[in-house]
């Protein structure tokens, strides 16, 4: 063989190698795919995994994810009903539910993606500023326990639809857009609510006014407790007091009883014996080394004295 046909035969079969990869491709099982000949789709799109064939050249194997995909969205600053401003931040999840037409309408994800702007924001706006405040924040009427809480939500306005209802009347509108252009929303939540900065400076303001009212609450509870105990403990004092005064006087009166009859017995067996200690007691208390006495000689006081001095 010649070096010349030897040539031809490498040159065909790379041209060969060339053409076979161009005709040749494979369908993951994360991937669908839609065949365009000269920019015309043909056919329905692949879904199934595998190795495919298309012709070369002429035809052109276009990707979409099946996974689902996420979007999320930018905040907005939405005006509620009751004229109160808030920044709202929403995400969703969807996918290419029929990829031929995702492709004929938004062309590929990035198109998608500003179409679901579009329409989310919309919806989202649209359902925000048709509800007040409290029925984007809360979603429910629970009460929440302690006195604090009580205080809170005394003037506030009850729900009616609230929060969850609100997300998923936005889930349910905006899926209803979403066919036209081969989209299946799977999910649409609120991320985050936040007042704007006007609001927010108010609503400050009220949380320190509820603050310090609860604490005035508390100390004046505090104030009617504390009076209450002292009240409690004077009177337990007062008996206390009243009752060991009784016992002490019983006591007293018991003791002077015993002694005064110790008196009188004594008296009973020996009069003389027991005047003339009597006696001898109250010199003990009333004269002292320095003490002068002036008595009449006549003095019952003087009699033991004048008997000593006599002897």
């Amino acid at each position: 063989m010649s070096v010349s046909r030897i040539t031809v035969a490498v040159i065909l079969g790379f041209v060969a190698l060339i053409i076979l990869s161009s005709a040749i491709y494979v369908v993951d099982m994360t991937q669908q795919i839609v065949l365009t000949q000269f920019g015309r789709p043909i056919g329905e799109p692949i879904t199934s995994p595998g190795l495919k064939m298309k012709i070369p050249f002429i035809q052109k194997a276009n990707v979409f994810e099946k996974r689902i995909l996420e979007w999320d969205g930018n905040p907005s600053q939405i005006p509620t009903k009751d004229k109160k401003y808030i920044w709202v931040d929403t995400f969703a999840r969807w996918r290419i539910a029929d990829p031929l037409k995702f492709m004929q309408s938004v062309s590929n994800e990035l198109g998608a993606q500003a179409r679901l702007d579009d329409v989310i924001d919309a919806v989202t706006r649209d359902l925000i500023t048709s509800h007040d405040l409290i029925e984007v924040v809360r979603s429910s009427n629970r009460e929440m326990a302690g006195a604090e809480l009580d205080v809170q939500t005394r003037d506030v306005e009850p729900v009616e639809i609230g929060r969850f209802a609100i997300t998923r009347q936005i889930f349910q509108r905006a899926s209803e857009q979403m066919p036209r252009y081969g989209i299946e929303l799977v999910d649409v939540e609120i991320k985050r609510i936040n007042y704007v900065e006007e609001v927010r400076q108010k609503v400050y303001e009220r949380m320190i006014s509820e603050r310090r009212r609860i604490a005035e609450q508390y100390r004046s509870e505090g104030r009617g407790q504390s009076a209450e105990i002292r009240g409690q403990k004077e009177k337990e004092l007062e008996r206390i007091t009243s009752e060991a005064y009784r016992i002490a006087e019983e006591i007293r009166g018991t003791a002077d009883a015993e002694a005064t009859g110790i008196y009188a017995a004594a008296y009973g067996r020996d009069p003389e014996f027991y005047s003339f200690l009597r006696t001898l007691e109250s010199y003990k208390h009333t004269i002292g080394e320095d003490s002068s006495v002036i008595l009449t000689t006549d003095s019952d006081y003087f009699k033991y004295l004048k008997r000593m001095s006599g002897r």
